[in-house]
């Protein structure tokens, strides 16, 4: 059986060749909301655990106002996947398109990397976003003048979904991990 609330812990095994980030126990690690309220927006969302005990980032995303974003993310403890080639997801989802961003600290630190994935509806899967495929943005704006993701000092990782998908929305997830094939 799984807690009632989760917390990303870090472990590392060679055996399987992944770094873990898991679900995991109590409210150590605080989901922070970030919807296009900061813009005028009206969308909402949250961050919770549902019935099942799987993380559940779920609301619904308005365009009025010039809206149309839903995000969460939560600091973590330093996390070093340098060595690794990407992040893989295990989720269960709606059938619509999401971002996975990380943060990195020093001079980049209020830059998002991020990787869209599409979420099957109904099903659990597992999505493979290799370091390559982050892009860095800052307020919704692709930067052209910043460095290529180095996974090497995460602090930071979330979830977005925006791209004009007005209406609910419901992604579950039961794993993060970085992955070395």
């Amino acid at each position: 059986m799984r807690p009632l609330f989760w917390l990303f812990l870090i472990t590392s095994t060679m055996l399987t060749g992944q770094t873990t980030i898991e679900t995991f126990h109590p409210t150590q690690l605080d989901w922070q909301i970030v919807n296009d309220g900061v813009m005028g927006g009206i969308s909402k969302s949250r961050m919770t655990v549902n019935a099942e005990s799987y993380g559940q980032f779920s609301g619904t995303v308005s365009l009025e106002n010039n809206g149309g974003f839903a995000s969460c993310r939560a600091t973590v403890e330093k996390i070093d996947m340098s060595g690794t080639r990407g992040v893989r997801l295990r989720v269960r989802g709606d059938g619509q398109r999401y971002d996975f961003r990380v943060r990195l600290s020093g001079p980049y630190s209020r830059v998002s990397y991020r990787a869209g994935f599409t979420a099957n509806d109904g099903d659990w899967h597992t999505v493979e976003l290799p370091w390559s495929a982050f892009e860095p943005t800052f307020r919704g704006r692709t930067l052209n003048d910043v460095p290529p993701i180095t996974p090497d000092d995460i602090r930071e990782v979330g979830f977005l979904i925006a791209d004009k998908q007005a209406g609910p929305f419901q992604l579950e997830i039961d794993k993060i991990s970085a992955y070395l094939d």
